[in-house]
């Protein structure tokens, strides 16, 4: 009965957003995660702390500006997933512009793959919804939710315009095949990560366990891993799909080394794009919750 409740509360609101006009989807949703995250004490005290320890030189002032700017970027993405059934190949350019594509096509010509490097910044699902109607599809990482019906909604979404998800329990043979291939997997690289399937690299001055995966998938298919993010663009009132040139890898002839290497190297990458646009990240994510061994908890109240 809770999911059902859940599903209905979930699929009611994304069609809401659906229907009305953009700009006011855009309103309503902004407000309704400004409202979660006053009525969230957790979710507030997180970000909060997150911003601190990754800006420890900023005001309040600063800080409270930007968790304003994460809490409209959240709303308007989530008017922007429900609209996805509305966005064409004639009328995206209206919402998303390519820029820095050349990076992407770079990386595409190797002819072996391209492992699209982004994170939770911006438009995160239309970056990639946008990509495939300017005719460049991919798979993307996904965990199932724990809702199913849920899931399904919002990968029917995801997918209507090509894109297609890989689960984990497929996702080892379906990322070789897709790469050998030469086609494109998109991959959220900015999460917490559970220790025995990351290793902690340096994100924002703090230890963080980060996923080993795209490294390890790099390094043996030799794939291109290009970064790229919709960044919302005030100026032009547009998303800016943003594609920077290829990670280029370390090999030394050390695996273990080189995994390590190249980890602390896109995330590096992902910190920087953070530090551009920092109102467009997820603050609300207990990113540095998993701690080296030996060492305290950040999120002690989690």
């Amino acid at each position: 009965m809770t999911e059902r409740i859940q599903f209905a509360v979930a699929w009611g609101f994304v069609k809401m957003l659906g229907v009305l006009p953009r700009a006011a989807a855009r309103i309503l949703a902004a407000g309704t995660v400004q409202l979660l995250v006053l009525l969230l004490p957790k979710m507030r005290k997180t970000a909060e702390f997150n911003l601190r320890l990754a800006f420890p030189d900023w005001s309040a002032g600063q800080r409270r500006a930007v968790l304003r700017g994460m809490a409209r970027n959240l709303g308007w993405m989530a008017a922007e997933f429900a609209r996805l059934p509305s966005y064409t190949r004639e009328n995206i350019e209206n919402v998303v512009v390519l820029d820095g594509h050349e990076n992407f096509l770079a990386g595409k010509s190797r002819g072996k793959g391209v492992i699209y490097l982004t994170g939770h910044v911006g438009a995160w699902e239309l970056s990639s919804y946008a990509h495939a109607l300017y005719g460049f599809p991919l798979h993307y990482m996904a965990r199932p939710l724990d809702n199913a019906a849920l899931d399904r909604m919002v990968n029917d979404y995801r997918g209507r315009s090509g894109n297609k998800p890989i689960y984990k329990n497929e996702a080892a043979r379906t990322m070789m095949k897709v790469l050998k291939e030469a086609g494109t997997i998109g991959i959220l690289a900015d999460q917490n990560t559970m220790p025995g399937e990351g290793v902690f690299v340096d994100f924002f001055g703090t230890q963080a366990c980060t996923t080993t995966g795209i490294a390890r998938v790099a390094l043996h298919t030799d794939a291109a891993v290009v970064p790229g993010y919709a960044y919302w663009d005030q100026n032009l009132r547009k998303y800016r799909l943003r594609f920077e040139p290829p990670v280029e890898l370390v090999r030394t002839g050390d695996v273990e080394r080189d995994v390590r290497e190249n980890t602390q190297r896109f995330t590096k990458v992902i910190e920087e794009i953070i530090r551009k646009h920092p109102e467009q990240w997820v603050w609300i994510h207990a990113r540095w919750k998993n701690r080296p061994e030996g060492e305290p908890a950040l999120y002690p109240y989690l």
